[in-house]
């Protein structure tokens, strides 16, 4: 893929240590690329890795983690986008459990993930750990992602209530993480509704996101303090620049015991912002429906060309027929000229209209009336994100 420095979708992240003094372990990363030179499909990769392990060695992991994920899909093909993102964590990985087995200052370092790829409008998504990854449509927030702990184990076989699991001492017990010396699993599924099995959760991959509707990826420093309720609100109630700064205080007026990251994305309310990711063929309306204006207007000057045509012959044969003293009545019918509309161009004989529109490329720029996103890079890159104040 390509590289873009703008991406096509809003894009605001935040990033904070939390209050009890922990130096933040969490990296994130949000890239723009367009699929290739012949293909201008926008797409834009965002992913969050929660660090776990002794001495800074959990930022070690969260690190290695964005840049060998980011790396992996850049340089892919996305002709099958889940497949990639498997591909990609399970690589991350090895690569984090051959560095801990190299330094022994990193033994047992690992990292929780979660990636949201948007591909011209299509989410592919997966996950290991207990970071998160919701879609906000309307007045509705639903959590894509399911945690890989003890307790959402416990609570999936009935051994847990809610209440129960909220403050269970074993609420933090990771089940699945990039690093582990037993083979991860990343999980694929896209969970829409409670109701879908692990299949079809599966097959929601590529789902079809709407204008407006909204991604929130977080670490659990954030679910930890502030409910799912309480995440929809603060994003419909704040700036779209603002809203994870926003949670990020919230968090932290709750305690903090945590590094809070979060990054948001939106579809902008833009018909033509995306295009599929296969756009070979040109688009067709269906008969009758979205004909340019010309074509309209066209056919209704047609129209009343040949009404006006018909009343002059009729008033034509009406004055010129001889004039007869005593009507006569005659079993024959009366005939007129036969009159022929004309062919429009872009009308088929048939009289029903078909129309043929070549999709135009996707552009990466947002509207003009909006600010332009930031687009961020992995970090740190030597470097550590700025802390919010």
């Amino acid at each position: 893929m390509i590289p873009t420095e703008r991406a096509h979708l809003y894009v605001a992240a935040a990033t904070h240590p939390g209050m009890k003094g922990k130096p933040n372990e969490d990296r994130f990363s949000v890239s723009a690329y367009r699929i290739s030179s012949d293909n201008h499909t926008p797409s834009i990769l965002a992913l969050i890795a929660d660090g776990i392990g002794g001495h800074r060695a959990g930022e070690v992991a969260a690190e290695l983690a964005v840049e060998d994920i980011s790396k992996f899909v850049s340089e892919s093909t996305p002709d099958h986008p889940a497949e990639v993102l498997h591909q990609a964590l399970t690589h991350a990985s090895q690569i984090i459990l051959d560095q801990s087995r190299a330094d022994s200052a990193l033994i047992g370092m690992g990292t929780t993930c979660v990636c949201a790829w948007v591909i011209g409008d299509q989410l592919y998504t997966a996950s290991v750990g207990d970071s998160r990854l919701y879609l906000l449509r309307g007045d509705n927030i639903t959590r894509l992602t399911t945690d890989h702990t003890w307790v959402q184990e416990a609570l999936a076989h009935g051994i847990l209530t809610p209440d129960q699991a909220r403050s269970h001492p074993n609420a933090h017990i990771i089940r699945r993480y990039l690093g582990s010396k037993h083979a991860v699993k990343p999980d694929l599924r896209l969970r829409l509704s409670t109701a879908e099995s692990d299949a079809q959760a599966e097959a929601n991959q590529g789902v079809r996101l709407l204008p407006g509707d909204r991604l929130v990826l977080c670490s659990d420093g954030l679910t930890d303090l502030v409910d799912d309720s309480e995440i929809l609100s603060a994003m419909r109630t704040n700036d779209r620049d603002n809203a994870p700064s926003h949670l990020v205080d919230l968090a932290n007026q709750r305690g903090g015991h945590d590094n809070i990251t979060i990054i948001a994305l939106e579809i902008p309310p833009r018909a033509d912002v995306t295009r599929p990711l296969h756009a070979s063929a040109p688009a067709k309306v269906s008969p009758g429906r979205n004909l340019p204006r010309i074509a309209v207007s066209c056919l209704t000057g047609t129209m009343l060309l040949v009404a006006t045509l018909l009343l002059v012959s009729l008033l034509i044969w009406a004055f010129a027929r001889p004039v007869r003293s005593t009507p006569t009545l005659t079993s024959s019918p009366m005939t007129s000229p036969a009159l022929t509309a004309p062919v429009l161009p872009g009308i088929l004989p048939t009289g029903k209209p078909t129309l043929t529109l070549t999709p135009k490329l996707a552009s990466t720029s947002l509207p003009l009336s909006t600010p332009p996103p930031v687009t961020y890079t992995p970090w740190p890159t030597n470097t550590k994100p700025p802390a919010i104040k």
